[in-house]
């Protein structure tokens, strides 16, 4: 593990505009790159996230983007993977269903590192709350072509579930400019975007989001 001390963050600051990059849609630019065109644009938050990156591989992009956000005072989350998360220096994990359950990733990691989790039902989004999760991720809120296995639950799910619990929210899913407003009113603190970002001129995509965001805050 390496000696880094996690930080403390503002949650629904660092959580507003949660840019996630996709080695397909953002092909042909690297993760990493990715990563620092949507911190250019003004992305809170980045999050590594590649189910078919074998675990060397993953550690090792996972430790390029842990050093660009670091440096840009980004928010950086591994998505599943608590063990390349807490080698490669990033700040949190994100946990989903399947995952390591929260109460157990909360014994392993040190204070104040952060774990977010997947919430789909009140229910869920009040047993991650219990369990010590600092942050959710609730949607799929609309059809995505990201994700083919997301579960999509719409906006009036989202703001029951974004009401059942007091902690950081983040809304997940088929988000766009158009349709950042219904979102936000949904009482989510931000929005985690694929497409909507990195799929063309990244910096240029997630400025315009950054901008649409400002002017609704």
């Amino acid at each position: 593990m390496k000696k880094w001390k996690p930080k403390e963050w503002d949650l629904r600051k660092a959580l507003r505009l949660y840019v996630i990059p996709d080695r397909r849609i953002g092909a042909p630019l690297s993760l990493e790159e990715q990563a620092k065109r949507a911190i250019e644009g003004g992305a809170t938050a980045i999050q590594l996230r590649d189910k078919e990156m074998d675990g060397r591989a993953l550690l090792d992009v996972a430790g390029a983007m842990a050093s660009v956000c670091r440096e840009a005072d980004v928010l950086f989350i591994v998505n599943d993977r608590l063990d390349v998360a807490l080698l490669s220096g990033a700040d949190g994990v994100h946990l989903g269903q399947g995952d390591l359950p929260v109460t157990e990733a909360r014994r392993l990691v040190p204070h104040p590192f952060v774990i977010g989790a997947s919430a789909h039902t009140p229910d869920e989004a009040r047993k991650a709350e219990a369990d010590g999760a600092d942050y959710l991720g609730i949607g799929a809120v609309f059809g995505t072509g990201s994700k083919d296995d997301a579960e999509v639950i719409g906006p009036p799910r989202v703001r029951e579930i974004a009401d059942s619990v007091a902690l950081p929210r983040v809304a997940i899913g088929g988000i766009t400019p158009e349709n950042l407003p219904e979102v936000l009113r949904c009482g989510v603190d931000g929005v985690s975007v694929i497409s909507a970002a990195v799929r063309g001129n990244v910096r240029e995509r997630t400025a315009f989001l950054w901008k649409v965001l400002k002017s609704l805050s």
